[in-house]
């Protein structure tokens, strides 16, 4: 059965370790929509974030941000699914953090806010390449009436290891919490991950589940690669990431994606070992 659609994460999966996008995988993702194929992206980043590369690859489709909790036109930015951790418990959420010493971040929309701006907020910064205000975020939060889409909570990474299973404990049946980079916990409404908003995309373009094809490399993209009919990780990616996955393909650096399109999407009769 032939890929109709291929979602790709950004960080260390599309993109190479300065950000950009090598000529041979623009040139695949380029030629798969030629075929009529849907490329888009299933990212941890903000809508805002994602634009300077859709706009690279010429893609205005929906494209997944905020691991799944909005999906969001790529050019004019209609949301067209949005998720929410409540006001009140993302303020529970960021107390709690503060008092465990973990510096955190709250998403609203296109806005990413910190308390206070630290070393941790400008390396966010020059990653994500987006502005972070500086608020009090108990006042933001007292005045969102919904919610935020996402809190990030950057430390160590064996500091977030000892967080996380503190978290899990007194939160888990309230949000969802992954991990994008070593010293990246991201916590998002409990119904959120990107293969939900990947099943949600793919129903809604009339694309069935063994037509797609999700590229990751870090545990928020496990539930993508696992619904997906072709998950690929990333030669970069995690080790439990590949144990999932259908294929691993090369490294960021060694134009993985353009790798994994040209054999599933681009080859003559791709697809078929996974019919």
């Amino acid at each position: 059965m032939a890929i109709r659609l291929v979602a790709m994460d950004l960080d260390d999966t599309l993109l190479r370790d300065d950000w950009t996008i090598s000529p041979r995988v623009v040139k695949a993702i380029l030629k798969a929509r030629e075929q009529g194929v849907k490329v888009t992206f299933a990212t941890g980043r903000m809508p805002i974030s994602t634009r300077p590369y859709a706009e690279k690859l010429g893609l205005d489709l929906p494209v997944i941000t905020y691991h799944g909790a909005m999906i969001q036109q790529a050019v004019s930015g209609d949301i067209l699914y949005r998720q929410v951790i409540s006001s009140p418990l993302s303020t529970e959420l960021v107390r709690d953090l503060a008092e465990k010493g973990i510096y955190s971040q709250i998403y609203l929309k296109d806005r990413v806010i910190a308390q206070t701006l630290n070393e941790w907020s400008q390396e966010y910064a020059r990653i994500a390449r987006v502005n972070i205000e500086e608020a009090d975020l108990a006042n933001i939060l007292s005045q969102e009436p919904e919610g935020v889409e996402k809190i990030l909570g950057i430390a160590g990474e064996a500091d977030l290891d000892q967080l996380r299973p503190l978290l899990h404990q007194r939160y888990g049946n309230k949000v969802h919490i992954t991990k994008s980079k070593p010293h990246f916990l991201e916590i998002v409404e409990r119904s959120v991950n990107k293969g939900v908003a990947l099943a949600y995309l793919a129903k809604g373009f009339g694309i069935l589940q063994q037509e797609v094809m999700a590229i990751g490399d870090s545990l928020n993209d496990l539930e993508m690669i696992q619904y997906a009919g072709v998950g690929v990780a990333m030669g970069n990616a995690r080790p439990e990431i590949k144990d999932q996955a259908d294929f691993v393909t090369a490294s960021n650096e060694e134009d993985g994606v353009a790798e994994a399109i040209e054999r599933f999407v681009l080859k003559p009769g791709a697809g078929q070992d996974f019919e």
